[in-house]
């Protein structure tokens, strides 16, 4: 089985690729994850679309070969950053004439850290939101919102999970089960 994990921030050590490269730790055997950013794609632009740039022709393989996609996303302002939008605007649209968009159906999880209070919460739902429009099977629960990342992390930045790891374990779990079915 292999899992695309979608990290919604650029920043090299953002707190949600450390979350993704710690939710694949806990993969059960057998499971893979690979990280991706959308760092390298051009905003959606019409004008690109046939044929697509090279990288977004790639990210549409690692959908399509994906069993599950799980987002992992900052908050920024309330919402989820703008390469995130970004890049689901690239996957939403249609891979040519006779091909339809590599979202629909696909089982989606969507988890998140931030260092404000409210975690990503909002920011999940408004995702959700989007993800549910493009017909992508949503895993609702259980969802991972970690607040005040901050409280985890080491002097030199990086994620060191107390409060939040039996969470994560157990959204790893279920995600794995929700895309067995």
């Amino acid at each position: 089985m292999k899992i695309l994990a979608v990290v919604g921030s650029l920043r090299a050590g953002s707190f949600n690729r450390q979350l993704a490269s710690e939710a694949a730790k806990m993969l059960p055997q057998g499971v893979i994850m690979e990280i991706v950013d959308g760092g390298n794609l051009p905003l959606f632009n019409e004008d690109l679309e046939y044929p697509p740039p090279e990288a977004v022709t790639r990210l549409r393989e690692k959908v399509k070969s994906a069993d599950g996609i799980w987002f992992f996303t900052p908050e920024y302002n309330h919402f989820f950053p703008g390469n995130l939008k970004n890049m689901i605007d690239w996957l939403s649209r249609p891979v040519s004439p006779t091909e339809g968009q590599v979202l629909q159906g696909k089982p989606a999880a969507i988890s998140g850290a931030s260092p404000g209070i409210s975690g990503t919460g909002i920011a999940q739902d408004h995702l959700r939101v989007i993800l549910s429009y493009l017909d992508m099977k949503i895993m609702n629960q259980p969802r991972l919102i970690i607040p005040n990342v901050l409280n985890q992390v080491d002097a030199g930045g990086k994620l060191v999970l107390k409060e939040s790891l039996p969470y994560l374990q157990k959204i790893v779990n279920s995600f794995v089960s929700f895309i067995i079915g």
